[in-house]
């Protein structure tokens, strides 16, 4: 339903077309104006009838069309609207989507991620092993060596410890060295400049490194804890040593974007959190440079005088503008007082507004998939007392239920109803642009019919003629629940419209919503990694790399104690509780290759069709990034793995 706010933004773009057209109307106008003409006539000259050309100037009253003057062109000034204001602009500070949009014209981007790849900008080329720029070196490690074990740990090679070998062995310690791979990649970056004229060296990138390494900087330590060495090697190039073991599949983007090491080489990593000159007004080596800073409203950027890329940017200055409200965020987009409008201020539910402003000529709307990708998963292996035969009868390890079940679910009707059919059915946990997407997989299409007769089929049928189907072997009916988040619109039309098509099926589905600190929570007590619920409604984020790992047997939940079943204690990600061998054995063979091998190829196409196959989870669809900007915009747009859309500012353009 839409509400009176959402009406009255309607009313307001439909006036604000008026004025636009009403605007670039002509007018017209009674003028005196010359006008020059050739005239040919026929005269008689000397007894003969001949044509004479010339040329006659006559003073005419003429009504003609004028248009508006043309205004003489401006600065180009782009005015960024944001619904959230950065946290900080220390990029090892927080993680804000509103805080990258304004750090991506502060600092320059080294290595981009667009469209499910990897692309060299701020840095040479990507290294590669066919290149030489990286290369898989074997190492003798002695033991008590530092090495990368067979758990993806990190430990001194010795007592206790197995290894995968160079020869792709395992190995367990027996007081011998033993061989493993080793990478070595270099990194080469172009010559440019921080904001206050100081040139960037790859000091600053080791620096860079040094302070991710900090205990006191809050951003992941994974690579870095599995970092042999990081060195400068020249004046603009670096070198990456993994950890002996350390087969890394991205390691070609191993590199630290360089940080002002001559600025902040004074302050302590728990400094630079609060600094101002890290977190407010940082100098950079991107194409800007804040000037203003005025907390709840805007911060202020003009052109690094000093940016390498030449004849870039092309804008005069940039103000990002905070304005929480969507409504008043589209208004003021519509009347021109801001340029774009950026992705989280936006979602699928203001597209109809947006589609109507872009067939008045007012606005340019923006709909990506991105790489967040909604899903009901089964509850397949519970927890302690819940279900199994102990709560619940074991409804879901018959993979002709779960199969059943992702039929009986109209997920290109959710995609149209709630998503404007700007989305797709996914059927896997990538989306079918993606690289590494197969063929071969099962796609389970809307097919009530069929989903009947497989759910007949498995022995669940409705013997007492009231809709709902039974168990086969206790008689109890199917009746199941679904939890999801409390607060997210989408979440509670897609849950209803799944009820609905469950009924279908004989299959009844009471809904529930929670909290997502309760949703979320840690097992044993949480109820989706607990393992204490029948289906769950979450969304998980998905990119450039495959995330078979979600769904490994041994990244199911449960006690620490229990740790050859559980390895990953209450920390594991798999919460449907679902094994499966021959999706572990493809998913492992794809994390131990490389990219550009058949096994990493292989491993994770094969991975996902046993999954599409057996589907642990119904994948629904993927959510969108949706972003507007006025028709004079230039160079802008929204990609599905690249997570700010403003990652190129230096060459968005106004046109004038």
């Amino acid at each position: 339903m839409f509400n009176t706010k959402k009406w009255a933004l309607v009313a307001l773009l439909v006036a604000l077309g008026a004025v636009v057209l009403a605007a670039c109307t002509p007018t017209t106008e009674t003028v005196t104006v010359e006008v020059t003409r050739v005239v040919t006539e026929t005269v008689v000259e000397e007894g003969q009838t001949v044509e004479v050309t010339r040329v006659v100037t006559e003073t005419v009253v003429e009504t003609v069309e004028v248009e508006p003057d043309a205004q003489p062109a401006g600065p180009k000034d782009l005015i960024v609207c944001m619904a959230q204001e950065p946290d900080t602009m220390y990029p090892y500070g927080g993680s804000m989507l509103a805080a990258s949009a304004v750090q991506h014209a502060i600092f320059e981007n080294n290595i981009t991620t667009l469209s499910y790849s990897y692309q060299a900008q701020g840095i040479e080329k990507i290294p590669s092993l066919a290149d030489g720029d990286a290369v898989l070196n074997v190492v003798e490690v002695q033991p008590g060596d530092m090495i990368r074990d067979a758990t993806d740990t990190v430990v001194a090679w010795g007592e206790g410890v197995t290894v995968v070998n160079s020869d792709g062995e395992e190995v367990t310690f027996d007081g011998n060295p033993v061989m493993l791979d080793q990478l070595v990649v270099d990194f080469t970056m172009k010559a440019r400049t921080w904001s206050d004229g100081t040139p960037v060296t790859a000091e600053d990138s080791v620096y860079s490194f040094g302070l991710n390494a900090e205990p006191d900087t809050p951003i992941g330590k994974y690579v870095v804890e599995r970092t042999a060495s990081y060195e400068a090697t020249g004046d603009l190039s670096v070198r990456w040593t993994g950890m002996p073991g350390f087969r890394d599949a991205t390691y070609y983007t191993n590199f630290w974007a360089p940080m002002p090491q001559h600025v902040w080489g004074g302050f302590s990593a728990a400094e630079l959190l609060e600094a101002e000159e890290s977190s407010r007004l940082p100098v950079g080596d991107g194409p800007f440079a804040i000037q203003e800073w005025v907390a709840g409203d805007s911060i202020r950027l003009t052109p690094n005088e000093f940016y390498y890329q030449e004849g870039l940017p092309y804008l005069d200055s940039v103000t990002y503008k905070f304005i929480p409200d969507t409504n008043q965020l589209i208004a003021q987009l519509l009347s021109g007082a801001c340029d774009i409008g950026t992705q989280d201020g936006m979602d699928a539910g203001q597209a109809p507004f947006l589609i109507e402003a872009e067939n008045n000529g007012l606005l340019t709307p923006y709909f990506q998939t991105g790489t967040v990708y909604e899903h009901i998963d089964f509850g397949i292996d519970s927890a302690g007392d819940y279900g199994d035969g102990v709560g619940r009868p074991d409804w879901f390890e018959d993979v002709r239920v779960r199969q059943a079940m992702t039929m009986c679910t109209d997920r290109q009707g959710m995609v149209d109803n709630i998503l404007f059919g700007r989305s797709e059915v996914i059927h896997t946990y990538v989306p079918s642009v993606h690289p590494l997407y197969p063929e071969g997989l099962t796609e389970w299409p809307y097919d009530v019919e069929a989903a009947n007769a497989l759910l007949d089929e498995a022995g669940y049928v409705d013997g007492d003629g009231d809709g709902i189907r039974e168990d086969p072997t206790t008689g109890v009916p199917f009746h199941v629940t679904l939890g999801t988040t409390t607060g997210n619109e989408m979440r509670q039309q897609l849950t209803q419209i799944f009820k609905e098509n469950q009924l279908e099926c004989g299959i009844d589905v009471e809904l529930y919503y929670l909290p997502s600190s309760e949703w979320f929570a840690d097992g044993p007590d949480g109820v989706l990694f607990g393992r204490r619920y029948d289906l769950g409604e979450f969304a998980w984020l998905t990119g450039v790399e495959p995330s078979c790992t979600l769904y490994l047997g041994s990244q199911v939940p449960g006690p620490p104690e229990e740790a050859d079943l559980y390895p990953s204690g209450w920390g594991g990600q798999n919460n449907a509780g679902w094994r499966n061998e021959e999706f572990d054995a493809a998913c492992q063979r794809a994390l131990g290759a490389l990219p550009g091998t058949e096994d990493y190829e292989q491993g994770h196409k094969d991975a996902q069709v046993v999954f599409s196959e057996q589907v642990p989870v119904i994948p629904l669809f993927l959510r969108l990034k949706v972003a507007a900007a006025r028709p004079n915009v230039l160079n802008f747009g929204v990609d599905p793995t690249q997570n700010s859309e403003m990652y190129n500012i230096f060459e968005i353009d106004l046109q004038q």
